[in-house]
């Protein structure tokens, strides 16, 4: 038998190797498809479970939506209330509206519906109502109640260019975001508003005070109450109008 040469042998083991790289190579390849596939897959699987969970809460929206306005109109509103089984005054409703970052009173686009039930991962009534326990505790911790109050002012201004509200609906107001944790304070204010004949209207910086007043000025004694400071004038006539009716 003939023994190979020195140079067959070598040109065969470079061929060898070269088909192991080669097979490598293939391997590498393969394994980086599959890899690839797999993470397609995997990236492939939320975002389907995200266009289900938005395509359920498009047609929750549509459940009150009118159809030619395509929005969630007053009517649509108090229909959601019935079946949430609140009344359209509950300050839940508000604060849905807030966590939603709705700009006008008594309407919800589908945008603002998308974000805000995202966000509430509710997308049908009864989850919408479980949700709502969370939504307050949310809106009351102290990081949250100032910007939801100011929300609250911001959204009762019906027109674009309008920056007071009316004492009414002020008092109203008053009695839906502060009335549960200042209720005595809420009640005086709201008698003193309705029945005193200087302002017919409430403007932001006195909105404010009233949070101001109600978190911290004593009360009923109001012995920290100082009128120098920088209180807004309708609160120096209330407490003015406390003291001489104290009785």
């Amino acid at each position: 038998m003939r023994r190979a040469s020195k140079k067959s042998l070598s040109s065969a083991a470079t061929a060898s190797a070269g088909a192991e790289q080669v097979n490598e190579k293939q391997n590498r390849k393969r394994k980086g498809v599959s890899t690839n596939l797999t993470s397609r897959k995997a990236q492939r699987g939320p975002t389907k479970a995200v266009s289900k969970e938005v395509e359920r809460i498009d047609q929750f929206f549509y459940t009150y939506a009118d159809n030619s306005s395509v929005m969630i109109d007053p009517e649509g509103i108090e229909t959601l209330c019935s079946h949430l089984e609140v009344p359209h005054t509950d300050v839940r409703i508000l604060m849905l509206a807030w966590k939603m970052g709705c700009e006008k009173q008594g309407y919800f686009t589908l945008d603002e519906w998308r974000a805000g039930l995202k966000a509430l991962r509710a997308d049908s009534i009864s989850k919408l109502k479980k949700a709502f326990p969370e939504l307050v505790q949310e809106v009351t911790r102290p990081s949250n109640f100032q910007d939801f109050y100011i929300y609250a002012f911001r959204y009762c201004l019906t027109e674009d260019k309008k920056k007071c509200i009316e004492i009414p609906v002020a008092c109203e107001l008053l009695n839906l975001v502060l009335g549960l944790q200042f209720r005595p304070q809420v009640d005086k204010l709201s008698n003193y508003l309705k029945y005193q004949n200087d302002y017919k209207v409430i403007n932001m910086d006195q909105w404010m005070g009233f949070m101001r007043f109600c978190n911290e000025i004593n009360f009923p004694s109001l012995d920290n109450y100082d009128s120098d400071l920088a209180w807004p004038l309708i609160l120096d006539n209330f407490v003015e109008w406390l003291r001489e009716n104290k009785s």
